[in-house]
């Protein structure tokens, strides 16, 4: 019997499904703003976490394929309960994490086209967005697959253009930031509170898994899209910043409005500099869209497959007769995005600060998910080491043990900095810090809630 699925996402499709998920632009004016000493802390992070993290994932996508992801990997590993809190989180910050990135839409859009437009009509289109990727994730896979592949497109031509165009730029104008020695040594005064940016940047990987049955050939495929698309992303985001760096001072990028200020700073005011304003921050726009598509549809795989398991409630199971789409997991991703929306457009804060509030929170959600990922592989080696591994990362135990300590550390300092940016300096902003603390322990709790729901149902089941 060939091991091969009937699925329809190939080696091209796969890798093009990865860059989706994990190159955000809308990311990269954060990591810019570290400074030239970003393009340190992503090669440092590029050496010592990704390469680790695609090896990790690579070996667990191609040992237990499957809908499920890292659902199942934390399952296997630890047990139902764990499993339903992994899953809660990988799933429910798609939810928190849709607000940040479509107010950096509105923002961006209104910083092109209608620079005078009211908090109340940018909330608008972030609802409308929200419910548009909730539509293009249930009407069926296909749909999916094929806006995560444009998106993965459209996001390699507006980094690119940022990155030639900076070059382009300096050597015409000069260099807007020095690049030396000094100015490229990581440092705490650099801008430490916005390096868990790079992390989060570089993160989901493992997405891929949890397309399970839709993937022509899991075992040979997986590790194959993973390591491509991590030095394909890695590439890309270094590219891209150096190109947002050679053109504006670190003090002048803005966080929402910064590809469009980059954009109108290459290009200038003329016929052609708003063409191409226009068009690559259209395109920038449009791989927002793509992004939310791709991990509203892999996390609600994964939290359709918990809930049918009975371990989350049964609406969240709900999957459409025709498409096999998860649409209750997806419609319910849109209402917490919705409401989140709503209350934070409540705050009436500055865009910038509204931005980087719901990101931060919905980014140490996004996370959270990770501290279990990394233990479970390591106790699935100890545990299952009769499994047959297609793909096995090389080197023996301590080396497995090194590798998950290390990147279980980094994702650590992840959630601190996203928390406590200024913690490094001896700094604690509560004003900034308690309402996304707040808003973790809230989205903990739930989790919890939900949690002996599922071990209710657990005892109830029949035997």
């Amino acid at each position: 019997m060939s091991t091969e699925s009937t699925g329809k996402m190939g080696l091209a499709s796969l890798t093009l499904f990865s860059v989706c998920a994990v190159l955000v632009v809308d990311g990269l004016t954060a990591s810019a703003s570290i400074g030239p000493s970003s393009i340190t802390w992503w090669l440092i992070t590029l050496v010592l976490f990704v390469i680790p993290y695609g090896l990790i994932s690579s070996e667990l996508g191609t040992t237990y394929p499957g809908e499920g992801g890292i659902y199942d990997w934390v399952k296997r590993a630890f047990g139902y309960k764990w499993a339903v809190r992994t899953t809660w989180f990988y799933w429910i910050n798609v939810g928190l994490w849709m607000p940040a990135v479509y107010i950096m839409f509105a923002g961006m859009f209104a910083e092109m086209f209608f620079p005078t437009m009211s908090l109340p009509m940018q909330i608008v289109i972030c609802i409308a967005l929200t419910w548009l990727t909730i539509w293009i994730c249930n009407i069926s896979v296909d749909a999916g697959v094929w806006v995560t592949n444009l998106g993965a497109l459209f996001k390699v031509a507006v980094i690119v253009v940022l990155g030639v165009g900076g070059f382009w730029y300096a050597s015409q104008h000069g260099v807007a930031n020095e690049f030396t020695l000094s100015s490229m040594t990581p440092s705490i005064d650099s801008g430490l509170g916005f390096l868990p940016v790079i992390i989060f940047n570089l993160m989901g990987f493992e997405l891929i898994a949890c397309m399970g049955s839709e993937i022509r050939d899991p075992r040979r495929d997986i590790p194959k899209s993973i390591l491509i698309s991590a030095a394909i992303v890695t590439g890309l985001y270094v590219f891209g910043t150096i190109g947002i760096l050679m053109a504006l001072p670190v003090e002048e990028i803005g966080l929402v409005a910064g590809i469009i200020s980059t954009l109108r700073t290459l290009f200038g005011d003329g016929a052609f500099g708003q063409f191409m304003v226009y068009g690559i921050g259209t395109l920038a726009l449009l791989t927002f869209i793509a992004n939310m598509v791709t991990w509203t549809m892999g996390a609600s795989r994964a939290a359709m497959e918990a809930a049918q398991a009975g371990e989350l409630p049964a609406i969240v199971g709900k999957e459409d007769p025709k498409h096999r789409t998860p649409i209750g997991a997806n419609t319910i991703t849109g209402i917490v995005s919705t409401v989140v929306i709503i209350l934070y457009g409540l705050s009436s804060g500055e865009s910038d600060e509204l931005f980087w509030s719901v990101f931060a929170f919905s980014s140490c959600i996004f996370l959270l998910p990770y501290l279990f990922m990394f233990p479970a592989y390591l106790k699935l080696r100890m545990t299952d080491p009769n499994a047959e591994r297609p793909y096995k990362v090389p080197g023996g135990m301590k080396t497995q043990i090194a590798l998950s300590v290390i990147c279980f550390l980094f994702i650590v300092q992840a959630v601190v900095l996203f928390i406590f940016p200024d913690i490094a300096n001896g700094n604690v902003d509560w004003a900034y810090s308690a309402p996304v603390a707040i808003g973790i322990i809230a989205t903990i709790a739930i989790g919890e809630w939900i949690l002996a729901g599922a071990v209710k149902r657990m005892i109830n089941a029949p035997a």
